[in-house]
């Protein structure tokens, strides 16, 4: 049992508990209990870590298991997990979707009757395996890094594999039961990599709706029934075990993993480089940070030099960065709340897509359909397909050059026009929009200038020297 109270005390029985397992410790048996104990004093930042298992793997870095007990970043209490780790990163948690919070000791349990648990004080349960009575006998960790609980046959009876993170292993196979999923910090929308049966894609999941802002299909319309990883990236396949398609990673070093980023929504392929001891990205499927969902803040639009501006009449800074939504987060009807009017930017596109949509409609009926209805946020509209998609987030806006033929509609308070009307509102946001590339080129142009005269200068100098 660990149980000590000041942090670095706490750190170091933790490495001595791994070594008292040693490296080639890959699985526990039923009657297991490990438990660490919590600072009494609430302790920001603090991460307690108990190493409890490694695999026996092939290639460097392997796969460990742990527990681990971690300071909420909200709050005054502490998250237990237990975790699987490829090297110093975090493939699998068990709190991933739904975190185990307590103020006192964190333990894990292999009950003798076979059912894997997280517990708290006074036996609270916070996770478990739900394998009790299922002949389960031990606990191992694969060379794949599948966390399983297995029979004395070795017959799975629950594995890691099952139940995917934000991450995808080499041997896992995701199909469309199954997603990888990221919770930025601080928001209410999560990222998600779906199978879908013509393609695979990447949404913003906001409330009940949810966008695609990244796909790829097979060609010939296949359709996809699972995915895996491969030698040369992510490997599709049909009903009949047949590749149809790959997302190829252009190294000639085998990805080790996919993963879903929790701050961009980017997915990635990555594999080990062992002269720089990390692992790197072989593949991104956005490489412009125009192209993500969340590169600024809601209401905010990223510009043609990949900075962001506010497209509301007023912007502030705070400690976080650009806050451009104001007091229009939070709903559009009921008691208490401002009249809206539709406002019109162009210049602009939405990098996120499959809305709700409506074709063969005017500008006009466009804007009707978004100011009257209280979940929509925004309208896109394009005026050569005569498409209308509807937003009930104001969130992955980008500039475009002009004459797209794309007018972006967004709900604000009523009076932000101000006197000057529609077209004067359209001129003022590219206005707005183009100040932070303006700022840019400015000190672009000045740093230049300011190169050319010190090179003169120091020509002149020299050649009066030289005489």
């Amino acid at each position: 049992m660990i149980n000590h109270r000041r942090h670095r005390r706490h750190l170091v029985f933790l490495a001595a508990i791994l070594l008292s397992l040693g490296p080639s410790e890959a699985d526990i048996r039923t009657g297991y209990q490990v438990t660490i104990a919590i600072p009494p004093v609430y302790n920001p930042g603090f991460v307690g870590r108990a190493y409890l298992m490694e695999a026996d793997g092939a290639s460097l870095p392997n796969f460990k298991v742990a527990l681990s007990v971690e300071a909420s970043s909200g709050g005054r209490n502490y998250s237990c997990s237990l975790e699987v780790f490829l090297g110093d990163v975090k493939v699998w948690n068990s709190g991933h979707s739904s975190r185990f919070y307590l103020a006192d000791r964190c333990a894990l349990e292999l009950t003798t009757d076979g059912d894997l648990q997280l517990k708290g004080p006074d036996e609270r349960v916070g996770w478990r395996s739900g394998t009790s009575g299922q002949a389960v006998e031990r606990l191992q960790i694969q060379s794949t890094g599948n966390l399983a609980l297995v029979d004395a046959s070795d017959r799975i009876k629950w594995q890691s594999f099952n139940f995917p993170t934000d991450v995808m292993l080499w041997g896992q196979r995701l199909s469309g039961a199954t997603r990888l999923t990221s919770y930025p910090a601080n928001s209410t929308s999560f990222y998600s990599f779906e199978i879908e049966h013509d393609r695979v894609a990447l949404y913003l999941n906001h409330g009940s709706s949810k966008y695609s802002y990244w796909d790829f299909a097979p060609s010939l319309s296949r359709n996809i029934t699972f995915v895996k990883l491969g030698t040369k990236g992510l490997e599709l396949f049909n009903y009949e075990y047949k590749k149809i398609a790959r997302i190829t990673a252009p190294r000639s070093e085998p990805p080790r993993f996919l993963a879903l980023d929790n701050r961009t929504g980017n997915m990635g392929l990555y594999y080990y480089s062992p002269g720089e001891a990390k692992f790197a990205a072989s593949f991104l499927a956005l490489n412009a940070t125009c192209d993500l969902p969340m590169s600024c803040p809601p209401y905010g639009i990223c510009t043609l030099s990949s900075a962001c501006s506010c497209i509301r009449l007023t912007r502030k800074l705070d400690g976080t960065g650009l806050d451009c939504g104001g007091a229009i987060l939070g709903g559009f009807c009921g008691a208490g709340r401002p009249a809206m009017e539709m406002m019109e930017l162009d210049g602009v596109d939405s990098v996120i897509k499959d809305g709700p949509r409506r074709a063969n409609i005017s500008k006009e009926e466009c804007t009707s359909l978004c100011s009257g209805d209280c979940d929509c946020a925004a309208a896109l509209y394009s005026s050569d397909l005569r498409e209308c998609y509807i937003y009930g987030i104001v969130i992955g806006i980008k500039q475009v050059e002009r004459g797209s033929g794309l007018s972006y509609l967004v709900k604000v308070p009523k009076g932000s026009r101000g006197r000057r009307g529609r077209s004067g509102l359209k001129r003022w946001a590219l206005v707005l929009v183009g100040v932070v590339d303006g700022l840019v080129l400015a000190a672009v142009v000045g740093g230049l200038m300011y190169y050319l005269i010190r090179k003169r200068r120091k020509r002149v100098s020299g050649a009066r020297n030289g005489s």
